[in-house]
């Protein structure tokens, strides 16, 4: 059973882990999970106040933690939901499993599974995105051959049908923890970032489609590059509109942003944020909102604002509204949202 708690004026909390957020218009989703479970919660007020969380139908053992867990979208017709889960988890099996809802979230389908082989997705790490016009895409670190690759199926008729596509395959792989982020443009266009392993380097690269079949070359983000033989586990933030995407990323233990004009073949200049770890972005009206995580704490800069610290926290997801932001991060087995105003 799942309780709200309100405390505080524009904070609400849930149990539960990881937390993300989508909207249309008024209406605010957040999912999230707890063991084996996925949730929606519901917001009629713009992430003020929310409806009892709904769960999802069970679908095995679910990846969550450390950038996994659910994804949520939403297009004109339906709320889209999509999780890793396999029957043993643990990273020894998982899918991609696609939830729907066409009633905003009162009820959902059963979920299918949308990689083409199985297991493929076991590393439980994917993103997820969708425009209003119902172009969604999702896609996944997949390890159906040696090396990991990135995969995505895109779907244009609000999540009914698929079509998946390899998206980008390294000789040395890609790097194998750091989830991808996935953008949708009102265009339709999908574009997908992800850390690459070139030469030892663990850069981040932002890859576009027109289609969301054919994917151009792939475009580092950035002029320098992080020389590294790990994983950092910290995939970025990517937001896109009519001019090109607008990404953020970790580079060592400094955060920095920086601008691809769509069709470009490389990005614009690296610009400084400040210094922390798991950057995420949403941008309206093409003025980005940037949160990350900073001693341990959330912190947040709405557009045209001083940085803004929100308290203790982790793995936030951010929504850019036209009034407020609404930020949602984790703290201790909690899922807390965040409302703060613009003004």
């Amino acid at each position: 059973m799942f309780t709200a708690l309100l405390v505080a004026a524009g904070l609400t909390t849930f149990t539960g882990t990881q937390p993300q957020l989508a909207a249309s218009g008024a209406q605010v989703y957040l999912a999230f999970g707890a063991g084996d479970v996925v949730s929606v919660a519901r917001s009629t007020d713009g992430g003020a106040t929310f409806d009892a969380p709904v769960a999802l139908p069970p679908a095995g053992k679910l990846a969550l933690g450390a950038h996994r867990g659910p994804r949520i979208a939403v297009t004109r017709d339906a709320v889209l939901v999509a999780s890793i889960a396999g029957q043993k988890g643990g990273g020894a099996d998982g899918d991609v499993r696609l939830y729907r809802s066409t009633d905003q979230g009162r009820t959902w389908s059963a979920p299918t599974i949308v990689n083409s082989v199985p297991g493929a997705a076991r590393e439980g790490l994917h993103g997820l995105a969708a425009n209003a016009a119902g172009v969604v895409a999702i896609a996944w670190l997949d390890l159906r051959q040696k090396g990991t690759r990135i995969y995505a199926t895109v779907s244009r008729d609000h999540g009914v049908t698929w079509r998946e596509t390899l998206v980008y395959a390294a000789p040395t792989g890609v790097c194998e923890c750091c989830h991808p982020s996935v953008a949708v443009g009102d265009d339709g266009r999908v574009a997908v970032m992800f850390r690459n392993h070139l030469e030892d380097r663990r850069d981040m690269y932002v890859i576009e489609s027109r289609d969301g079949a054919v994917f151009a070359p792939p475009v580092k983000q950035g002029a320098g590059s992080w020389p590294l033989e790990a994983c950092p586990m910290d995939g970025g933030g990517l937001a896109i509109d009519a001019a090109g995407t607008y990404a953020v990323w970790r580079r060592e233990t400094t955060i920095f942003a920086s601008t691809t004009t769509a069709g470009a073949s490389q990005s614009g200049p690296e610009q400084l944020i400040g210094t922390g770890r798991d950057p995420v972005v949403s941008q309206i009206d093409r003025a980005p909102d940037v949160a990350w995580i900073l001693d341990g704490g959330v912190v947040l800069r709405q557009a045209g604002k001083p940085v803004a610290a929100l308290g203790p926290g982790r793995f936030a997801s951010l929504l850019a509204l036209p009034a407020h932001t609404v930020v949602a991060f984790e703290q201790q087995g909690r899922v807390s949202v965040r409302v703060v105003p613009r003004k």
